[in-house]
């Protein structure tokens, strides 16, 4: 429930305020006025994130036989290294890491995280448990709205315009669409407005409802977590459908890089093209 309130500014702030205002992610002067003040109280962003690193990568062999995937380099640094910079550019430094695959070699090697900037800590998977069920494990602390991301891709993605948006569509749900020139190889978003009605996986291009995809990157609630067994469970399949019948599955398109690593050919494309976030 929103209130009104009266505010006395001096005019040159107010200029400075009304020069924020674009008609769209900013609709107004109350609306300009509001971000600012979330802005200044650190509630612009979610702040703890997930980064899904347990799968075996088994597209990426014979390389994932000794190194697991959030190891593998990119431009003389690990795929989750570039992750961390594109928290930390959004102010983000308090990270859960989802372990299973040569778990042993990933703590090891990023440890606490305070030589990268940022507190890192650990959920363990002692059998495969999927994109969802690590997040039960973690229930007790993503109390608040939290992050998700998939820990072998590269983006760069406005996560404070996306914040903004999961929260003013109320959404319980809400994931990052990228957009590719032919989605056939992938599960292409139908929407209605802002809200994902479904993914039609692996659509023939002419038939695609859209050229947006799922970009492994996601906003949720912590009533999400109620939905998720502590055993194999998927986002993508157990639990995004539910949201969507509720109406409460939002897509967020955004035109930043985004790079998926989980086959060789992606991995050499994303070397070549990915520009890093330093």
């Amino acid at each position: 429930m929103k209130e009104r309130v009266t505010l006395t500014l001096d005019s040159d702030i107010l200029k400075r305020v009304d020069n924020t205002i674009n008609g769209q992610s900013i609709k107004n002067r109350s609306h300009a006025v509001e971000l600012l003040i979330l802005k200044a109280m650190g509630a612009h962003v979610p702040s703890k994130a997930v980064i899904l690193a347990g799968g075996k990568g088994t597209r990426l062999r014979p390389i994932t036989y000794e190194i697991p995937k959030a190891l593998i380099p990119v431009h003389g640094r690990t795929l989750t290294e570039h992750l961390f910079d594109l928290f930390k550019k959004q102010g983000i430094t308090d990270i859960i890491m989802a372990v299973g695959h040569m778990k042993e070699k990933i703590i090891e090697h990023f440890g606490n995280g305070e030589k990268y900037g940022i507190k890192l800590r650990y959920v363990e998977e002692n059998e495969q448990m999927g994109t969802a069920g690590p997040l039960a494990l973690a229930k007790n602390i993503l109390n608040e709205t939290f992050i998700v991301s998939n820990g072998d891709e590269l983006k760069d993605i406005d996560i404070e315009e996306m914040f903004r948006v999961h929260k003013e569509q109320k959404a319980l749900a809400t994931i990052a669409l990228t957009t590719v020139e032919d989605p056939s190889n992938y599960g292409a978003a139908r929407l209605s407005g802002l809200k994902i009605l479904e993914f039609v996986e692996k659509p023939k291009k002419k038939d695609a409802p859209s050229n947006l995809i799922n970009s492994g990157f996601y906003i949720i609630e912590p009533e999400v977590l109620n939905m998720i067994p502590k055993k194999f469970c998927m986002l993508e399949k157990d639990v995004f459908p539910k949201i969507a019948k509720q109406g409460r599955l939002v897509g967020f398109p955004f035109s930043g890089q985004w790079f998926d690593t989980g086959s060789i050919d992606r991995y050499e494309r994303a070397i070549k093209e990915w520009k890093d976030l330093k």
